[in-house]
């Protein structure tokens, strides 16, 4: 067996999440962690609930003045998330 350079393991699972479908779920759960951290946590104290189908962020959002806010900011909100994960994950958000 030949011996290769050593590699770092961040780097190797890395590699073989992008290989694997299961890359896209890991940077769903991903993206719904970074929430708060795009947000703030003034935005996030009123966030109930999130979840990602079909590259769609759902965001529940317990003020409606809030969520009219959030409606003007949404494709900044894309923008952002998906450069916190590092990858084109969600195309839309909707908020409930």
């Amino acid at each position: 067996m030949k011996r290769s350079h050593p590699q770092l393991i961040g780097d190797i699972i890395e590699q073989a999440l992008k290989e694997s479908e299961s890359g896209n779920t890991f940077n769903e759960y991903k993206l719904c962690a970074a929430w708060p951290d795009v947000v703030g946590p003034g935005i996030n104290r009123y966030t109930t609930r999130r979840f990602i189908d079909n590259g769609v962020l759902h965001v529940y959002i317990s003020s409606a003045s809030l969520k009219n806010e959030l409606q003007f900011m949404r494709s900044r909100l894309v923008e952002d998330l998906n450069h916190a994960v590092g990858a084109q994950v969600i195309n839309s958000v909707v908020f409930h």
